[in-house]
């Protein structure tokens, strides 16, 4: 398993090296985030681990770049920025987790081993070709999401959040398990990203719409449902 660490910081790219080699991972540093991109684009590792802060480009742009090319390849984000929009922002780029320095090396190691998990499981899932849900309609083979015809823009965090959420209709589903199962992460306490995107989705799929699709179910989570929405013609 060969593992691309993009840190400008040697100190920190050592400790990491050094840890995940101990672990059993073949680990290639790049210093540069230019160096970094054209190194994952290689398709010679199975997963990317780059901090925010480089000295040349910004590892925001270096992930987006990355994900382009390689939709599939598990990246995680390094920061000393740990806000919500911080996170955000990482995630909005593509990233499928996000840790905040300083961490605990076992911290890093149980996000890495967990991510490779779910990744390699659901790459080998079946998926069904079109979700739909009412008048809303979502093609996995294409990336176009429609409701009453209208196509409607969505970013990659946010499409994946909504197939979960269809695949998932009619049940409630908690906070830690949309963070577990989208965002391939524990879910922290101490942030809102995901209420955030939950937000963003509902401007985007239920606003100007009389059918809410999204509900929210208070200190328990939230469903995705047309047989829960108040659709026309029901009592």
């Amino acid at each position: 398993m060969r593992i691309l660490v993009i840190e400008d910081d040697e100190r920190v790219a050592a400790l990491i090296k050094k840890g995940l080699e101990e672990m059993g991972f073949a680990v290639t540093i790049a210093s540069e985030g230019k160096v970094g991109k054209k190194l994952a684009l290689s398709g010679l590792f199975q997963l990317v681990i780059t901090d925010v802060m480089l000295p040349d480009i910004n590892g925001i742009d270096v992930c987006k770049t990355i994900r382009k090319g390689m939709p599939d390849l598990p990246i995680i984000m390094l920061t000393a920025l740990g806000t919500t929009d911080d996170k955000v922002g990482g995630f909005d780029a593509g990233a499928n987790d996000y840790l905040v320095k300083p961490f605990d090396f076992r911290e890093l190691y149980v996000r890495i081993r967990e991510l490779l998990k779910r990744v390699n499981a659901g790459g080998s899932a079946a998926r069904k070709a079109i979700l739909k849900a009412g008048n809303l309609e979502m093609n996995l083979q294409t990336g176009i999401v429609r409701r009453n015809d209208k196509e409607i823009n969505l970013t990659p965090k946010e499409f994946r959040l909504l197939e979960y959420m269809m695949n998932n209709q009619g049940r409630v589903i908690s906070r830690a398990e949309i963070a577990e199962h989208v965002w391939q992460t524990t879910f922290d306490t101490g942030t809102n990203f995901i209420d955030v995107y939950i937000n963003y989705l509902r401007k985007k799929i239920d606003k100007d719409h009389d059918v809410k699709l999204i509900q929210t179910r208070p200190g328990i989570g939230f469903i995705f449902s047309w047989t829960e929405s108040n659709s026309p013609g029901r009592p």
